[in-house]
């Protein structure tokens, strides 16, 4: 991804050539702070945008689908499964996370919280893109999870479910946009771990089979956990800058020795789930095999000292949960 230098200008008492009278930096909303500073608008490449997107945490909506899936076969005839609202909420739930990593890079972009970040670079806090685009396609990506939403909605008859699509689109959005974004103030876990786990879980079940047994729960519990793991490392290697932009993230609320022992915890946990599950679905034992990714996760994070370290606990930790997720499927499944 394109990247642009920051230097940060001496304040001599001049005033800035694009200055207004109103003093648009000191607003209380952070797209008109955003519109008195000029962007060095660079060349977007097709590879920005899908950087942007940020594909490898993708997996946390492929997971839950597949084992909400295989849980719903549990509950009809193993030859009678509803694919069409399978792959519908496997559509909501993809658009959804990319529309909230993009409505992340605009947000935290215009709030000036990317100009301190060590990681990937953003679209909008580089500047490469203006946030208006980027903006723009994060709601693009919410309208399609709305109307993926709908016709499962349609399909099922349900239509308080209506309701339940448009908190989370609005969960997605507040998560870092709004005046007081909770992924702020130290609740992006909680609310994670409720959308991304049971919500993505149990719903894939209920818009299938119209009912969630045991097995859903517990698989939307494992993967909720494994969620807030990937948010936990992420945010474990923003600390510092997280602090001087004035976010703060459950690791900057419990510092960084506590965080990573909360993201150990959220990582490890979900194979005590998955080995009560494997005695009664004996192809679940397959999926501690995903230890071997998540043991190494746990260990880099542990003792990082540099952020592409961890990043990749970050990597490991996603596929970590996308191979949980398609193992309890195919568990319960078959």
């Amino acid at each position: 991804m394109a990247q642009t230098s920051r230097q940060t200008p001496q304040n001599n008492g001049a005033a800035h050539p694009n200055a207004t009278r109103s003093n648009p930096s000191r607003s209380g909303n952070p797209a008109k702070r955003a519109a008195g500073v000029q962007h060095p608008l660079g060349r977007v490449t097709f590879s920005d945008w899908v950087a942007g997107a940020r594909l490898r945490t993708l997996t946390l909506a492929i997971g839950p689908v597949a084992a909400g899936t295989g849980a719903a076969v549990l509950l009809t005839d193993p030859e009678v499964v509803h694919w069409v609202r399978a792959l519908l909420c496997l559509a909501v739930a993809l658009c959804l996370q990319i529309g909230v990593n993009y409505a992340n890079d605009y947000s935290d972009g215009i709030r000036g919280t990317d100009a301190h970040r060590v990681g990937p670079a953003r679209l909008t806090g580089s500047g490469v893109v203006e946030p208006k685009r980027v903006l723009t396609v994060a709601l693009v990506f919410f309208g399609l999870a709305a109307v993926a939403g709908l016709l499962l909605v349609i399909a099922s008859q349900q239509w308080w479910l209506i309701a339940v699509g448009a908190v989370a689109i609005l969960a997605a959005w507040f998560y870092t946009g709004g005046k007081r974004p909770y992924g702020y103030a130290g609740l992006g876990e909680l609310v994670v771990f409720i959308f991304f786990g049971l919500v993505a879980t149990a719903g894939s079940t209920y818009v299938q089979v119209l009912d969630v047994n045991l097995e859903s729960w517990l698989a939307g519990v494992a993967l909720g956990l494994v969620a807030c793991a990937v948010l936990m490392v992420n945010n474990i290697r923003d600390i510092a800058q997280d602090k001087v932009a004035g976010k703060r993230t459950l690791a900057v609320l419990v510092g960084a020795r506590w965080a990573k022992v909360l993201f150990c915890v959220f990582l490890l946990a979900p194979f005590v789930i998955v080995g009560f599950l494997a005695l009664l679905y004996p192809i679940a034992w397959f999926v501690l095999f995903a230890l071997l990714l998540a043991l190494p996760a746990c260990l880099i994070a542990v003792t990082a000292k540099t952020p592409p370290e961890l990043i990749l606990a970050l990597q490991l930790t996603s596929f970590t949960g996308l191979l949980m997720g398609l193992g309890l499927g195919a568990a319960f499944a078959l």
